[in-house]
């Protein structure tokens, strides 16, 4: 048996009442005030006492973090070891398809190739590829499943393999629901052990994982957040995540929600009000009184969007709410009790009576003030009040283009056009054409689903109807969802107004939303109309719903309920009817709108902890088709060259044993000029493939014909498909091709304007280099590792930004590119920099350091040279070591073959 090399603090104990050990947090108080941390530190704290080991996470770590204090802001680097990982098929295909090419290239060099093998638990829910080709109808559930296996055969055959060929590796089929809520109602564990020597260790469930939303787990108390997935393959190849010790913004929650107000409101106040705070890449955390008010469901709406305000984690404290979510779950009551002896002792447990912690900054809501509210168009944190929602929605029409503006004339805005599909409907601006409650932020509150079927169930009985051109779904995130749904009587209703179960996993919120109907894409086409959608999702950029709806809105599943109904967002819904009933009477939403004494009613009568044991007593081999997906099995992957779903990357093409000394980047030009807030959705490719781009193009030539493109997400484990779709996003305007829209560049050597992918092959032939220049907040969104991976293949080796969203500025450097930054005040416009210049870097060296000051060199056409100083944005020595290497996954193979 395996023995640590040492426990230098003396932590190591006996849990009381349990057959546990564990490493008390108390050891550490003669260092410092332990038990005024805030709860997220410690448990970052925990990790470092526990794998101290004298080589990869030292003594002095230990006492660094334990010496934390608000003053010191991001000025330390720890080695944090999460417990486990988590991934979701889109981003978790490639990631096992890159380790697949690890072992790939371990044979070739040599190595022993299962050494590549998760050293973690690692768990991949398949919940990202199921579209909404049916609905409105009781088939559209069967038929969406059909259609998802046909697509998907070839990648769930490569999962299958993986599942077989890993260690430590589980898949969750399809149908099970969205990997977030199932972490939160399943596989979370709050508490985690081991065998450490003879004994079993106990310790906070930690983890990271390949969706931005992982940091829905937060509001279980369970610490997690999203990370590139190059950098989750290194955790699960055994690495430390290096990082910067967390500043940590305390959010003080007062009060309770009032009357007619949700979740969903709340966290839309939340993400505007801390985007406004500025949190990026800081940990937040809440407290106060209020969070005895609120449900564990709730906590974990506001945890999921934590992306959208930007911050690392949104995390909730164990309490008795917590103790409570996980008995009424289902969870082992062997499991419950350990939580509760674990936490109590370790000071992670929160009462009323606790002493807040020391916060580095803080804030205040009070949960009284919180309104009905939708988010958009175009971005997640750009709130408005439902009562605001017709007037906003004109200004934004006329708006000079931009997050919140269409730039249309007043000329434009009485355009209308007809849909007929059954019967003529007349539609214009602001026609709701999707109306989808979707997405793990929503799906998995029971409060909010239960207040839409009690609202539908107002509406049918009033008589309403929804407008014929409004497409409709209803995509659980689990399973149970669907169980208490009918056991409260109300999911006739919700099919009564076109709700039906379209399938369980993200939806729309990701981009597959499905067709709409020709008809209605063909009157907007002919309107030109700016239409909308309304989703109950956390997602909202361009392009990523639906090519077709302009403006998207984010809105509680009662609010989409009332939308569809009404069928337009440029309506005053507290003052104008939403529908005219059956007796020809005006219906107004307060009306129908269900009461909060009413939906918690519902819940108590319609939730039981046997529904829970009972759908997730099956979950990984409850999917009858997925069961009988034949395995194939072997250390080594048997790639086909004739698959347009799964090939082997490049990345590992002529690797050697040796590393190569870092050296400046010469002669570079610019393929992509962008400005600010361009999303991961810009850059990665997501949603549907247009017939007339370059990857479409490719697929054909393969004979694949173009109802079986499939999304880019599904295609995500091949290399070729991804690299054409980079950048070819339909709303991305790039100013190196002034006047287009979507994937377009100008070739500079020629002057000739052509896709991106097109300019990086000619750029390719001639050995030149590429940048990409942008402005605030670049790479917002979700963690794509593809918004890495694409640029790479693409011939780009520097980025040059006036900021970076946090997960897109490490996968930058994971992947071997060179991210700099703006001096403040400076960006290209002050530097009078149009994009048509050949840029170089001066002075860089083997000897580079994290965050030091890096020299740019522009030439212009006319010969003239400028020069101007940047901020290296490689933050931490590891992240220097794997720029040196070329990207993590580099780093890891070398030392694996060194061993």
């Amino acid at each position: 048996m395996t023995t640590r090399l040492f426990d230098s603090f003396g932590a190591r104990a006996k849990l009381k009442g349990t057959d546990y050990h564990y490493y008390r947090l108390d050891k550490l108080s003669r260092l410092a005030d332990v038990d005024r941390l805030p709860f997220s530190i410690k448990i970052l704290l925990e990790a470092l006492l526990r794998s101290a080991d004298g080589y990869e996470v030292m003594p002095a770590d230990v006492e660094r973090l334990a010496r934390w204090s608000p003053q010191m802001g991001a000025s330390f680097e720890i080695p944090f070891k999460p417990g486990r990982v988590i991934l979701q098929d889109f981003t978790g295909v490639p990631a096992v398809v890159d380790l697949a090419a690890m072992r790939a290239a371990m044979a070739r060099l040599g190595g022993k190739p299962s050494r590549i093998n998760p050293i973690v638990p690692v768990d991949l829910v398949i919940d990202h590829s199921v579209q909404v080709d049916q609905f409105g109808s009781a088939f559209a559930l069967f038929y969406n499943a059909e259609r998802e296996f046909e697509r998907n055969r070839e990648r769930y055959e490569f999962l299958k393999w993986g599942q077989a060929a890993f260690e430590n590796f589980r898949v969750v089929p399809p149908a099970t629901g969205i990997v977030h809520q199932v972490n939160l109602e399943y596989l979370g564990q709050v508490v985690m052990s081991k065998p450490e020597g003879d004994d079993r260790v106990a310790f906070p469930d930690s983890l990271v994982g390949t969706d931005s939303h992982t940091t829905m787990i937060n509001g279980l108390g369970v610490l997690g957040w999203g990370v590139g997935g190059i950098e989750a393959e290194a955790v699960m190849l055994g690495q430390p995540i290096y990082m910067l010790a967390p500043a940590v913004v305390g959010v003080r929650l007062v009060g309770s929600l009032p009357e007619g107000a949700t979740a969903t409101d709340l966290v839309l106040r939340i993400t505007e009000m801390l985007r406004k705070k500025g949190v990026v890449g800081k940990f937040v955390e809440y407290f106060g009184p209020g969070l005895g008010n609120m449900t564990l469901a709730d906590r974990a709406t506001i945890a999921n969007m934590c992306p959208e305000y930007g911050a690392t984690v949104g995390f909730f404290p164990v309490d008795d709410e917590t103790l409570n979510y996980l008995r009424n779950t289902g969870r082992p009551a062997a499991l419950v009790d350990l939580v509760e002896r674990y936490t109590k002792e370790q000071g992670l447990f929160r009462t009323e009576t606790t002493p807040d912690p020391e916060f580095s900054d803080m804030v205040e809501l009070d949960l009284a003030t919180i309104e009905p509210s939708l988010a958009g168009p175009k971005l997640p944190q750009d709130r408005i009040a439902l009562k605001h929602m017709k007037e906003t929605f004109r200004q934004h029409l006329v708006a000079p283009v931009g997050p919140r503006g269409f730039g249309l004339t007043e000329e434009d805005l009485g355009r209308t056009a007809e849909v007929a599909n059954g019967h003529t409907t007349a539609i214009g601006h602001g026609a709701v054409v999707i109306a989808a409650i979707t997405s793990c932020t929503n799906t998995s509150n029971p409060s909010v689903m239960l207040a839409a079927g009690l609202l539908a169930k107002k509406a049918v009985e009033a008589g309403l109807t929804v407008p014929p051109y409004v497409k409709t779904s209803l995509a659980p995130g689990s399973r149970v969802v669907e169980d208490y749904l009918k056991r409260a009587g109300l999911l006739p209703y919700l099919e009564q107004l076109g709700f039906h179960i379209v399938g369980f996993g993200c939806t729309t919120c990701i981009g597959n939303s499905g067709p709409l109907p020709d008809e209605v894409s063909q009157a907007i086409q002919d309107g030109q109309l700016v239409v909308s959608s309304v989703l109950s999702g956390n997602r909202n950029f361009e392009g990523r719903v639906h090519p077709d709806t302009r403006s998207n809105y984010l809105a509680s599943p009662p609010l989409v309920v009332a939308y569809a109904l009404a069928g337009r967002t440029d309506l005053d819904m507290y003052n104008e009817p939403i529908g005219t009933g059956e007796d020809g009477r005006p219906v107004y939403l307060q009306e129908i709108w269900p009461s909060n004494a009413e939906i918690k009613r519902v819940m108590a009568e319609a939730l039981t902890p046997e529904m829970f044991t009972e759908q997730y007593g099956n979950a990984f081999t409850g999917n009858e088709m997925w069961n009988l997906i034949p395995t194939s099995g072997g250390e080594l992957y048997k790639w086909d060259h004739s698959s347009t779903y799964i090939q082997e990357p490049p990345f590992f093409a002529g690797l050697a044993r040796e590393v190569k000394p870092i050296t400046d980047i010469k002669g570079a030009r610019v393929l992509v000029k962008v400005g600010d807030s361009i999303t991961t959705d810009h850059i990665s490719p997501a949603g549907s493939i247009s017939r007339t781009s370059p990857a479409a193009y490719y697929l054909m030539n393969q004979d694949v014909e173009p109802r079986e493109f499939n999304s880019y997400g599904s295609r995500r484990g091949n290399d070729r498909v991804m690299t054409r779709g980079t950048f070819a996003n339909i709303r991305l305007r790039n100013q190196m091709a002034p006047g287009t829209e979507g994937g377009m560049t100008t070739y500079l050597p020629t002057g000739e304007v052509m896709s991106i992918f097109q300019a990086s092959l000619k750029y390719k032939e001639s050995g030149t280099p590429l940048v990409a220049l942008a402005g605030h907040e670049y790479g917002t969104g979700s963690s794509r590792d593809w918004a890495a991976k694409g640029p790479l293949l693409l011939g780009i080796r520097l980025v040059i930004a006036e900021s970076f969203e946090r997960i897109h500025r490490s996968n930058l450097v994971g992947m071997g590119i060179l991210p700099l930054q703006y001096r403040p005040g400076e960006n290209a416009q002050t530097l009078g920099l149009d994009g048509n210049e050949i840029y170089s870097t001066v002075g860089l060296t083997d000897e580079l350091q994290p965050g030091q000051a890096v020299t740019v060199r522009a030439e212009f056409a006319d010969g003239r040279i400028s020069t101007f100083e940047t901020i290296c944005r490689i933050d931490t020595p590891v992240e220097v070591d794997y720029y040196r290497n070329g990207g993590i996954l580099h780093t890891v193979l070398r030392h694996f073959l060194a061993e």
